[in-house]
């Protein structure tokens, strides 16, 4: 059986070999983005895959660590330091990672569910709120918005 950290490696590459689309394995087809915080300990870029969904131009992922008791390591990260980089497809930019709250949270959290019902049997393996965070780009240096 692979370690976690061989098969986190082998997702990373396929996505990144195959312009962010899993070829292989169970999540093949998956809608996955590459997120990659700066550790909070460390200080060292460490790089993630989630699950998102697209809400009024946010890319919106949740930290449901498959309905661990904890939280994902990259939560910690993303208090820390909001700005991570995004990879999507064959996109990469700088985005604000928001972390949800109150009725927005819920809202976010039943889109989510109602996509890949899954996230509903996660909420209920733990006791603790899953955390939903909204990834909004930054515009691009020299870009103002309007």
């Amino acid at each position: 059986m692979p370690t976690t950290d061989n098969w986190n490696d082998t997702i990373l590459a396929d996505f990144r070999a195959h312009d962010g689309q899993i070829t292989e394995g169970r999540l093949k087809g998956a809608s996955l983005l590459l997120m990659t915080t700066t550790g909070a300990k460390t200080g060292r870029p460490r790089t993630a895959f989630v699950g998102y969904h697209l809400d009024r131009g946010r890319y919106i992922v949740v930290g449901s660590n498959q309905g661990r008791d904890a939280h994902p390591a990259w939560l910690e990260n993303v208090r820390k330091n909001p700005i991570v980089t995004v990879e999507v497809g064959t996109e990469k930019f700088q985005a604000r990672a928001t972390i949800t709250e109150g009725a927005e949270r819920r809202r976010l959290l039943d889109d989510r569910i109602a996509a890949v019902p899954q996230f509903g049997v996660y909420e209920t393996m733990t006791k603790r709120a899953l955390p939903v965070i909204a990834l909004e780009r930054l515009a691009k240096p020299g870009h103002t918005a309007g």
